[in-house]
């Protein structure tokens, strides 16, 4: 079986307050009604996929590879 190209995805809090995610890699803050990008290495956190479970993130769709190259640009430029 061939790999899979995996991609980020856009997650976005549903709820009505603030959402504090600490993932491996970096910790993440997201407002209500908020939009945020992850890496396709943070969607198998277990920490986000806590907040999936309980549903205070949900997923709204996967990355581009457009999207995917931009976030790790940016987390690099960051670190």
């Amino acid at each position: 079986m061939a790999d899979r190209d995996r991609r980020g995805m856009l997650i976005k809090n549903t709820g009505s307050s603030t959402e504090q995610v600490a993932m491996a890699s970096r910790m993440i803050t997201i407002g209500p009604g908020e939009e945020e990008f992850i890496t396709p290495g943070e969607v198998r956190d277990p920490k986000l996929r806590e907040a999936l479970q309980v549903r205070a993130i949900a997923i709204v769709r996967p990355a581009t590879k457009e999207e995917d190259e931009a976030l790790a640009n940016r987390l690099s430029d960051s670190a």
